[in-house]
């Protein structure tokens, strides 16, 4: 079953749905900056464009290009700034 999420002011939008790997999201976001939390380990992938993103417990952005990806920890908050449209898929674990 997909289930269809959006935050933002509908400025993020992802398709949640489930495969042999586990619970994912396939979205994307447009421009702006955002604060996300987890209720689990995330793996987040970016497919096309880049997230500058402030990880938990870092003081400094990084910049994450598409074909690279970064985790977050369970109940943790982490900031993105979208420069220019983005997709991602998000892994749960």
């Amino acid at each position: 079953m997909l289930k269809v999420n959006e935050y933002f002011e509908g400025r993020v939008k992802s398709i949640g749905f489930d495969d042999s790997d586990g619970h994912a999201t396939m979205g994307v976001m447009d421009v702006g900056h955002y604060q996300f939390s987890t209720s689990t380990v995330e793996i987040m992938s970016v497919i096309t464009g880049e997230l500058s993103v402030k990880l938990p417990g870092g003081a400094e952005w990084q910049m994450y290009p598409a074909g690279t990806a970064f985790t977050v920890g369970k109940g943790e908050s982490f900031d993105v700034r979208v420069e220019q449209p983005s997709t991602y898929v998000c892994r749960y674990r």
